[in-house]
């Protein structure tokens, strides 16, 4: 029996055409039912005990705002003062970068709310923690929109 190779697996050429159909049924063609509500998701924590939340809003069965925040291990929201240390900017450059992710949480926030496609949330270089931890909080708030669309 012929043998087509699809990534690595080596899949029986009449077989493709079944599996093809799996795909679409299973991963879906046509637009996921979400129930019109508010939706919380939190991420996993990072190696400092940090997490990200979303709050999605959904209308009409889209995605009509998004917020993101992360979390430090004490529970101190990552914001303006993210990176000071006893409220003072004392090493200007881990601020910096501080904040360049606390700009990524909005962005990634403004991305998905305007795309509503999390392919359409690029990483920024410096604040991919926090993008994996935006697409994981996401997909969690999103679990909980299609699980009341039931």
């Amino acid at each position: 029996m012929k043998k087509t190779f699809l990534g690595f697996l080596a899949v029986p050429a009449l077989a493709l055409p079944a599996l093809a159909i799996a795909v679409l049924l299973v991963g879906g063609c046509g637009k996921t039912a979400y129930k019109d509500g508010t939706y919380t998701g939190r991420s996993g924590e990072d190696d400092t005990g940090a997490w990200g939340e979303v709050t999605l809003t959904i209308t009409g069965g889209k995605v009509s705002a998004c917020e993101f925040v992360t979390w430090q291990r004490d529970g101190t929201v990552k914001d303006e003062n993210y990176g000071k240390i006893n409220g003072e900017i004392s090493n200007r450059d881990f601020y910096d970068k501080a904040q360049l992710a606390v700009a990524a949480m909005k962005k990634y926030a403004a991305d998905y709310q305007r795309t509503g496609n999390l392919n359409g949330v690029e990483a920024v270089s410096g604040a991919t923690i926090a993008h994996n931890q935006f697409l994981e909080a996401v997909e969690n708030a999103l679990e909980q929109a299609r699980q009341t669309a039931r």
